[in-house]
């Protein structure tokens, strides 16, 4: 019989499940193309948090038919291959150091030569790494804008469709450079839905958004003034060129394979839930909406649930948090889990985990956090109230304060979110 007192333990093998489906080095194995086998000439590109051990895995799997490597990776997660130009990027907003990076990605496309193969190793993360601002706009343009959508909890779609729009590799653009090189793009998605146009901004492939959908970003979220606008607006009035779309020859040898996403770690999570007994009550894909909405509505399930067995909640997805002004400190999945407690409260032995599987929530050091039906009582014992955090965003500060933050550290992968309901039998 399963026991409430060792939630911590059977939530962190769903956490090490998640984490293992979205391992990079094995997606890359999993969904290798038998054209690589054939071809002798390879030139690698490795661009996003989990450019690491996707080149990596890559590269040993091609040995002497790569012809030149490169790679962008985020702090503390380079690869080893000695065979591979390693340049760190910063991650969720652009430096300086993203522009260098973009700069010689840029360069290693346009080399290309005919005879040579593009194999792309793209995850979640390379936006940032590709910036590079379009004419007439600068470093700090990108970063002001980056930091007010994130803050405003902007959709990734449409955060994305500002960035190909301001800046020069995303949005197809880099297909367009690498023409005609025979192009294969491997992705590890943190995109719901794996839209090819968004993941990284989508820059091998063609998109499906216009300068008019990011002057609406802009205008909605309150950043109608300023050079980005303008930029875009100039992009509306047809004074700028649009961003490659479906058709365009520079598609013609490009070909795009998913390889790891939000809906494989979500299965692999609820498998590993049955392994250890619970009954899965339902698996949910795609979830959206507001963090603390979505907290709220898993600990209604676990409340509502009066079956007497060990029971199981799924989700997958990513959810937001306008916190625009907010004083205080924390990310989307400290939100979802502190709004779980906070709906816990009264219901005997049940937790919940959330977790962000590329090991960063927001812009603290945890990963998410595991809560249960405890949760705001030990808060409370620390005079703190978990309905003001909620308010004020300061989830981290509250949860962290009663050990129920979870930190991993960076991962090297990237598949979205996942949150875990739990409620033990009689």
């Amino acid at each position: 019989m399963l026991r409430f007192s060792d939630h911590r333990v059977h939530l962190e093998r769903l956490v090490r499940a998640a984490l293992d489906s979205g391992d990079p080095a094995a997606a890359v194995a999993r969904h290798w193309p038998d054209e690589l086998n054939h071809a002798r000439r390879v030139r690698v590109l490795g661009v996003g948090k989990a450019s690491g051990a996707m080149t990596d895995a890559a590269v040993e799997r091609l040995g002497g038919r790569v012809t030149r490597g490169l790679a962008v990776h985020v702090p503390g997660r380079p690869g080893g291959s000695d065979r591979v130009e390693w340049l760190r990027g910063d991650h969720p907003v652009p430096t300086e150091r993203n522009v260098f990076a973009a700069k010689r990605v840029a360069s290693f496309v346009g080399e290309c030569d005919a005879d040579e193969m593009l194999l792309v190793l793209l995850s979640g993360g390379g936006s940032a790494h590709l910036a590079w601002a379009a004419e007439g706009l600068t470093l700090d343009d990108l970063r002001e804008t980056t930091e007010l959508l994130l803050r405003a909890g902007t959709p990734i779609e449409e955060l994305n469709a500002v960035r190909k729009h301001c800046e020069r590799l995303k949005g197809g653009r880099l297909a367009e450079l690498a023409t005609p090189a025979r192009v294969i793009v491997l992705v590890l998605s943190d995109v719901m839905g794996d839209r090819l146009d968004t993941i990284s901004s989508g820059p091998f492939a063609p998109d499906r958004t216009r300068y008019a959908a990011a002057v609406d970003t802009l205008e909605r979220c309150g950043l109608g003034d300023g050079a980005v606008a303008e930029h875009l607006r100039r992009g509306v009035a047809g004074k700028i060129e649009e961003t490659p779309k479906s058709g365009h020859p520079c598609f013609a040898n490009v070909t795009h394979t998913v390889v790891g996403s939000n809906r494989f770690a979500v299965e692999a999570v609820a498998e590993e839930a049955r392994v250890i007994g619970f009954h899965v009550a339902e698996v949910e894909h795609g979830v959206e909406g507001a963090a603390a909405d979505v907290g709220w509505r898993l600990a209604a399930c676990l409340r509502a649930d009066t079956s007497g067995r060990a029971v199981c909640w799924v989700l997958g997805g990513e959810t937001t948090v306008d916190a625009a002004d907010a004083p205080g400190t924390g990310g989307r999945n400290q939100e979802l889990a502190l709004s779980a407690a906070v709906g816990l409260v009264g219901v005997p032995d049940a937790a919940v985990l959330a977790l962000a599987t590329d090991g960063v929530d927001g812009t603290t050091p945890a990963a998410g956090a595991i809560v249960t039906s405890h949760t705001v009582s030990e808060l409370r014992e620390r005079e703190i109230d978990a309905e003001r955090a909620l308010r004020e965003h300061d989830s981290f500060t509250a949860l962290d304060a009663v050990g129920a933050t979870l930190r991993t550290g960076p991962t090297g992968t990237n598949v979205n979110d996942v949150a875990v309901g739990v409620r033990y039998g009689e």
